[in-house]
């Protein structure tokens, strides 16, 4: 039987369904009413399950922030998506907006006595919603971006996803991500439309986040390339948590570049390939790597087209590297404008702004952001020498500051976990790139720092380059 397995507490899939109803019960009766923009802002729990359900029930517009974001910028966010109510867990503070707040463990409690059963959920209302779900960018490089989607275009492209990944009833999901994420959220619906069991793991204490995945049977594990790196170290000292992996179905990875250096040592350690995939918020779920075709992000779901493209626009052959278009009808709706209405995109072939190549069966592979720096004359690309640093075995983010005389600088940050020496890094860097790609400065560095999401923090790296 499907379960949600949080820390303290077991429900069956169908006692979740019908919590939900007694939640959405008791936000009728505190006013919340259909097409009502309500804000969700909470770490990862059982009860915050509960919530998004209820709201998908009672047909209201989701609108899901990280729960670490920042006072001001949530503030800012209430302020532009016109949000009418807020509902968070006792460990979020809100800035004071005057829109009326509830505590989602008041919501459950006060719920609890009502009359309920699964079979009365229904979240069809919320699916036929222009702004059934509102997202926002990882804002890693200003204000976060507010992305819109219909609830009936999420759940179309997560069906999609499990059915080429081949999610089956008798899987135990064990995301290790944010669930305000599209990565995180995906997962947790993929759990709901294959009736499998749910664990809600405290992915930010992955040793213990193990131990609970091995208690509960996991099968799939869904993560970033920095939580399965750190799994790695957390298994060298503790064998007994990395045989839950190697008992697992799949590891599934996302979200962030995948180098092959970590896919060799999870083949090497525990037995299993880290299966890659490729999407975005604004694209949904694109392109996954599979059990029987585990190729870098795997070839494009069912109904999805991939091609790759030059500059000039043309259609370049397989094998050839140029920027990923995707056409998709799991395609955001728009984003919202500062007056909180959707402004539309153009329906179509959406540039994605990422290099990539396709193999002759289709399957995806992606090489870096589009993002181009003039450096001595020359138009270089950040990614592009992150990728041939990563095949010479060094790990790097490279961060362009500009610079009068060069037209910008590159500063390497190197993570050094064998403790090799900068010296050692120079002589990789120097013999793996043409003269005019190697950084003027390299810096070693313990480990990236990441944002929320378990992305390298570009901002931060900017930040330490220029103090560097």
């Amino acid at each position: 039987m499907a379960k949600i397995c949080g820390i303290d507490s077991v429900r069956t899939l169908e006692e979740w369904e019908a919590d939900a109803v007694r939640m959405a019960d008791e936000l009728l009766d505190r006013g919340v009413r259909r097409s009502d923009r309500v804000l969700l802002k909470a770490g990862n729990s059982p009860a915050y399950l509960t919530a998004l359900l209820a709201l998908m029930h009672v047909g209201a517009s989701l609108v899901l922030i990280d729960h670490q974001e920042r006072a001001e910028t949530t503030g800012h966010l209430i302020t532009q998506a016109r949000v009418k109510f807020c509902v968070t867990d006792d460990d979020t503070v809100l800035p004071e907006t005057g829109v009326p707040c509830f505590s989602l463990y008041e919501l459950q409690l006060a719920g609890a006595g009502r009359p309920a059963t699964s079979a009365d959920l229904n979240v069809k209302r919320w699916c036929d919603l222009p702004d059934g779900l509102l997202m926002f960018s990882s804002g890693s490089t200003g204000i976060p971006k507010a992305i819109v989607k219909t609830g009936g275009s999420f759940l179309e492209n997560l069906r999609r996803n499990l059915n080429q990944v081949g999610h089956v009833e008798d899987d135990v999901l064990v995301p290790l991500l944010p669930f305000s994420h599209q990565y995180g959220l995906s997962m947790v619906l993929i759990a709901w439309l294959t009736r499998c069991s749910l664990v809600v793991a405290p992915y930010r204490r992955l040793d213990h986040a193990l131990r609970m995945a091995g208690l509960c049977g996991a099968t799939v594990f869904d993560a970033t390339p920095a939580t399965y790196r750190s799994m790695l170290q957390i298994g060298a000292r503790r064998p007994a948590l990395m045989r839950v992996l190697a008992e697992a179905r799949m590891l599934c990875a996302g979200a962030a570049p995948l180098d092959q250096g970590l896919v060799g040592q999870y083949l090497d350690q525990v037995g299993h390939y880290l299966l890659d995939s490729y999407g975005s918020t604004e694209l949904g779920n694109v392109a996954f790597a599979t059990l029987d075709n585990p190729v870098a992000c795997g070839r494009a779901v069912e109904g999805v087209r991939l091609k790759v493209v030059d500059d000039n626009g043309d259609e370049l052959a397989p094998g050839e590297v140029g920027e990923v278009m995707v056409l998709t009808p799991d395609v955001m709706a728009g984003y919202l404008d500062e007056h909180g209405e959707i402004s539309p995109i153009e329906r179509g072939w959406f540039a994605s702004g990422d290099f990539g190549r396709l193999t002759e069966d289709g399957s995806l592979h992606i090489l870096g952001r589009k993002r181009a720096v003039h450096r001595m004359g020359y138009t270089l690309y950040p990614d592009m020498i992150e990728r041939r640093m990563s095949e010479a075995g060094c790990r790097a983010k490279i961060v362009a500051i500009p610079c009068e005389r060069r037209g910008s600088q590159l500063i390497a940050f190197v993570e050094d976990d064998q403790d090799l020496g900068i010296e050692h890094w120079r002589a990789v860097a120097a013999a793996a790139l043409p003269g005019y790609e190697v950084p003027d400065r390299m810096v070693v560095i313990e480990s990236f720092p990441l944002n929320r999401n378990g992305k390298p923090d570009n901002k931060r790296l900017e930040e330490l380059a220029v103090s560097a």
